[in-house]
This record gives C-alpha cells, structure tokens and sequence, in this order.
C-alpha cells in the first residue's frame, strides 16, 4: 500500500475492471461472503479477473469471515494477497494469520456507528498488532449493512481514529466524486474507498463519476 492509494470497491466484470484499471485505479476490492449486501460476481469469476490484472494493480478480498483458516484458504483460492476483515473477528484469530502469512496484507474495518469512538479505539489497541491497516465504514441501521450504504458518518471520528491509530487509516462510507476532496482535508487519511459513490442509475461504474473521483482524491491528498 502507498499513501494517498484509492480503492474502488464492487468489481462486477473484466469491462469495469478494465474501466476501473484505466482511470488510475490501483486497488480494486471485491466483497464476498456478505451476510447481508449481495454479492456482485462469483468467487471463481472474481479469480479469473484478478490473475489478469497486470503488474501493479491488486485484487482486495472484502470479507466476513472471522476464522483464520478460512480468511487464508479463500485468500489462495483468489489468489490475493491483501484482505479487508469487515466482520468482528478475534484477536486471537488475527494473531493467527499474521503468524501463518506474515505478508498478507491485513485491513480490519471499524465501523462508525455515531457515539462509538471508545469502542472503535479499543478494538484498535487490540489488533493493532496483526494487521496492516484500518478502514472505516459507515453503518445502515435501516439495513444492517455495514458498508456499501452510500451513506456518510460523522468525519470527526474518523479524524480521531486517524490520530489515535499506529498504523495507516483508509476512509470509506459515503464518499463521491463531490466530497472526496472535503473529505480528505478533514480526516487525513492514508487513502480512500468508494463503492456505490461512483456508480450510474444502473449500478455499474460509471466512467465520467469514476474519473472525477480519481482527481478529486489525487486533489486532496496534493494538498493534505
């Protein structure tokens, strides 16, 4: 991972990809597994697509598993080397696949639920240890989904989580094309995801909303 790196997050075919790949889009994420949101391709749809990327471009598994054989086992089975934990999941599991696969690359969601930022910080203590990163995401209480809303939180406690965290904090939940930059400036993160921000009325990417994301976010981290 590098700073200022933008994910994009619900790959559905080779076309987006390839979209995604040509805007400058080095990270792109693919959630499987949900207990809630549906998933946008098939496991083995997903492998395909990620053993084309070229060099420099990374597959994410976003994920809820919480048992560290089955995280590492479906980490082969894409052939991916960086995970997005997005489910509560153990220390003691964490701890597990650090010491199995030191170079996965290990992201551990904290989801914002508003007046949880103690919470957030504690789990932070926790695992900082066994992974790589952080992301934040928002929480549907309509839904339950936690993540892919399309809606914001307060960046207040992103902004915290940012300052407390020793290790590098990624931005989601609600981002597009019209506050990524806002955004950037008033949280500081290492980087930022996208989902639902930058697609069209029929739930695909959208390549013009894709393309102004990508400047807009280079934008900001230019000027954070």
């Amino acid at each position: 991972m590098e700073y200022g790196m933008i994910q994009v997050a619900g790959v559905i075919d080779r076309a987006e990809a390839r979209l995604l790949i040509d805007s400058g889009v080095r990270y792109l994420g693919f959630p499987l597994r949900l207990p809630v949101n549906a998933e946008d391709l098939s496991e083995e749809a997903a492998a395909e697509l990620i053993a084309a990327f070229p060099p420099g471009v990374k597959g994410v598994l976003i994920t809820y598993l919480d048992r560290a054989g089955e995280v590492l086992a479906f980490c082969r089975k894409l052939g991916v080397d960086m995970v997005q934990l997005h489910g509560p999941i153990a220390a003691e599991e964490l701890a597990k696949i650090r010491s199995a696969w030191p170079a996965l690359v290990v992201i551990k969601s904290l989801i914002v639920r508003g007046g949880n930022l103690a919470e957030l910080k504690e789990l932070i203590a926790e695992s900082a240890p066994y992974v790589d990163a952080y992301i934040t995401d928002s929480f549907d209480p309509q839904t339950g989904a936690e993540g892919a809303t399309g809606k914001t939180h307060d960046w207040a406690i992103d902004r915290a989580l940012v300052e407390q965290s020793p290790k590098p904090v990624i931005l989601a939940g609600g981002l597009d094309a019209d506050n990524v930059r806002e955004a950037i400036l008033t949280v500081r993160p290492f980087g930022v995801d996208v989902h639902t921000g930058i697609e069209g009325a029929d739930g695909r990417k959208d390549e013009a909303l894709v393309q102004r994301f990508v400047a807009e976010a280079r934008n900001g981290f230019a000027e954070k």
